[in-house]
Order: C-alpha cells, then sequence, then structure tokens
C-alpha cells in the first residue's frame, strides 16, 4: 500500500461529491453480500485500498465505533464514510445506494410472494424458511463464539433466554439487554482495549445534543402516540425494534418479530419467508423492513409501507451514531463503558438463541425432511463456507424438490 501522511486519517485524499458518493455505494449496494462483517471488508477493499478516502487507522475507530453503538453497523459506517467524504448530502447519498437496491428486490418479492401457489411454488417459499433456520443457527453459533468466551458471559446469555423463556416480546428483550450490561458492569468482564485512531467528521456537540434529543424523544414519544393511526403504530414499532439492535444485522429478527407478528399484522409463516428471501440479497439485513412493510396488514401496506417502516427502522442507529461522534474517544477508554457493553453483548446471543428456536426452528422444521435440509444448508455455511446467497438457492430447490415427491 502506497505510503501516507500518518496524522491524516483521510490519506490526504480530496474531498468529493454527494454524486460521486452515490456512485462508489450503488456499486457496494449492488454487489456487497454476506452480511455485516463482510459488508466492512468490501467497504475496506474499496475505499481504504482503492480509492484511500481514508486511513486503515481511521477506518478501524471507525467500526470501532458502530460495533459499540445499537443499529446497523455496516450501514452506519457506510453513513459515516459518505459523511466524511462529502458532508450531509454525502451521507444520505451513502444511504440511499446502498440501501436502495436490496429494499426494491424484498419489495417485489413481497408483492408477489402471495401470488405464487401449486407444489413448486410453495416448496419454494418453504424452502426459504428453512434456510433460515441455518443462517440464524450460524449467527448464533459465531457471536457465541465470539461474545461469549467464559463462563460468565455463557450465564448471562442461558439468563437471557430465561428471562424471555417467562418474558416473551419487546419488554423481555429490553430487560435481557439491561439485566446483562449490569450483569457486565458487576462482573468487570470489559471488553478489548481501544485501537488508536480518530475519524474528522464534520459533527458538532451541537448536532450531537440535537440527535440525541431527537433519539429519545421518538423512543419515548412514539409509544404515547402508537394509538391514534396505523402508520404511528408502524413508525413506533420499527424504530423501537431499530433503537435495541446490538450485536449485528440477525439480532433485528426477534426485534422485529416481537414487533410484527406478535401483534398479527404480519403472518409467522409470511415473515420467514421474507427473511428467507433477504439473505440471498447484497445490501444490509435491515431491508427485511422493505418486506414487512409491503406484506402488513392493516394498510400502510405496499409501496409506502415498505417506505415508512424501512426509514423507520434505520432512523435510531443513524441518530445515535451523530449522537456519539462527538464524544467517542473519551467514552471508548472508559472500562465501564466495556463491561458494560461485553454484558450486554452476552445477552444478545441469548435473545438471537431464543429466536433460534421459536419462531425460526418451530415456524419452518415440521418434519425430518426438513430438519434434513436445514441440516445441510447449515453444513454448507458452516463447513464449506458457501455464500449465503449460494445457500438460499439450494434451500429454495430443495424445498421445491420436497413439495414435488409429496
Amino acid at each position: 500500500m502506497t505510503d501516507r501522511p500518518q496524522d491524516d486519517p483521510t490519506g490526504g485524499a480530496a474531498r468529493g461529491s454527494a454524486a460521486e458518493v452515490f456512485g462508489v455505494f450503488l456499486k457496494l449496494g449492488l454487489t456487497s453480500f454476506g452480511g455485516p462483517i463482510a459488508h466492512l471488508g468490501y467497504f475496506r477493499d474499496e475505499l481504504v485500498t482503492r480509492r484511500r478516502w481514508l486511513t486503515d487507522t481511521a477506518y478501524a475507530d471507525l467500526v470501532a465505533l458502530c460495533q459499540f453503538l445499537p443499529g446497523p453497523a455496516s450501514s452506519q459506517v457506510g453513513f459515516a464514510l459518505g459523511l466524511m467524504r462529502a458532508g450531509w448530502g454525502g451521507a444520505f447519498a451513502a444511504f440511499a445506494a446502498f440501501t436502495l437496491p436490496s429494499a426494491l428486490i424484498l419489495l417485489v418479492v413481497a408483492l408477489t410472494a402471495a401470488r405464487i401457489t401449486g407444489p413448486v411454488g410453495t416448496g419454494i417459499l418453504d424452502g426459504l424458511k428453512i434456510v433460515a433456520v441455518a443462517i440464524v443457527a450460524q449467527a448464533v453459533w459465531g457471536m457465541a463464539r465470539t461474545l461469549c468466551p467464559d463462563r460468565e458471559r455463557i450465564g448471562i446469555a442461558l439468563g437471557a433466554v430465561a428471562v424471555l423463556a417467562f418474558l416473551p416480546g419487546a419488554p423481555g428483550m429490553v430487560g435481557a439487554i439491561v439485566l446483562g450490561a449490569l450483569a457486565g458492569l458487576a462482573l468487570g468482564r470489559d471488553g478489548p482495549a481501544p485501537m488508536a485512531g480518530h475519524v474528522p467528521l464534520p459533527v458538532t456537540r451541537r448536532h450531537s445534543g440535537i440527535a440525541l434529543a431527537a433519539f429519545l424523544t421518538l423512543l419515548v414519544g412514539l409509544p404515547l402516540v402508537a394509538g391514534l393511526a396505523q402508520s404511528l403504530a408502524l413508525i413506533d414499532g420499527f424504530y423501537r425494534a431499530g433503537a435495541l439492535v446490538f450485536g449485528g444485522g440477525h439480532v433485528v429478527l426477534p426485534l422485529l418479530q416481537a414487533e410484527t407478528v406478535a401483534p398479527g399484522w404480519v403472518t409467522a409463516d409470511s415473515f420467514l419467508v421474507g427473511y428467507g428471501a433477504a439473505q440471498a440479497v447484497p445490501g444490509p439485513l435491515f431491508t427485511f423492513a422493505a418486506y414487512l412493510g409491503a406484506v402488513l396488514e392493516p394498510a400502510p401496506n405496499g409501496i409506502a409501507g415498505a417506505a415508512l417502516a424501512l426509514c423507520a427502522l434505520f432512523l435510531p442507529g443513524f441518530l445515535v451514531l451523530i449522537a456519539a461522534l462527538p464524544h467517542w474517544d473519551r467514552v471508548r477508554s472508559l472500562p465501564v463503558a466495556r463491561a458494560a457493553m461485553a454484558g450486554a453483548n452476552a445477552a444478545v446471543v441469548g435473545i438471537l438463541g431464543a429466536a433460534l428456536y421459536a419462531p425460526v426452528f418451530t415456524g419452518a422444521v415440521l418434519d425430518l425432511r426438513d430438519f434434513a435440509l436445514a441440516l445441510t444448508c447449515f453444513a454448507l455455511l458452516v463447513t464449506w463456507k458457501a455464500p449465503p446467497w449460494i445457500v438460499v438457492i439450494v434451500a429454495a430447490a430443495g424445498g421445491a424438490v420436497l413439495a414435488v415427491l409429496g
């Protein structure tokens, strides 16, 4: 790699335009398969190695911040990179370009899935539900190895499952995360030491205060007005889910299930079909919201529902990112912050593990043949390291075969 000034986090790169940012992130939105960790690799290759928008140290610092915060980490990193490159216009250009390809594909799936009939068609939809079992199991396995490396944090994860067993839904998830953070503080099991580095972004303390006030006002205020209109209830449910996502995109699954399936807005079968389809498209997993917003009942649904759900799910992550940026250098050095986050992340593993059982496993695996297909998909992901979109195709084909065989 070419030498760059070590005191210049942008590597000497010139400031760009929103149009440039949109073009770069549209390419990434069309080609970035594999989930948030893979997305971060694509970003580094394109923007650090090839285009030299910033240094490796600055990029690592930005990634650390976004993994520390709730929200979709890869989309938050993309938003911040666009902000750094071309100001606020660049930030929104990065979000739109990276998100729209997969959101539009899932919107089309939502609008056409109900028209799929016959054994082959229903078998394909069953295959999409079954592949969700393998993908969530892989996520639980990988997160457990990283976030629960000792007996104490394994205990926190098991405690989170116990909380959800007696207090299901969003209240149980919030309670499990809070209790996990408190347990992390009590045990003193802090996360890894922070890396050196600093990312220059045009975010002032005033911007930070406005974003934090907006985040908290919406979090507290939306439930108070949700009963006035179905559109407000939709925004409230998706906003709350986006505000509580710690530890990766797959964690949004149980949160969205609690907000959409539990109240009867979306059927369990339709939910799992959309989640399976979301694994086969590039871009952020949060675009699953576009599918849910389009299929939910009652209105708003269709295109309007997809747009509302998508914006509501992403918004809290961007607000909390803007709120944190001016304070990150100080906060990340505090052992108490890292300890609380380590405990919360361990609780997230338990939450996702509970979701693996219900609704994912119980809704998709109905007999031994379904279980065999789910195990095959899991082995393809974990042992043969097959890309998720390939595994989705295998599952859809397998589901169609099982349906034809009867």
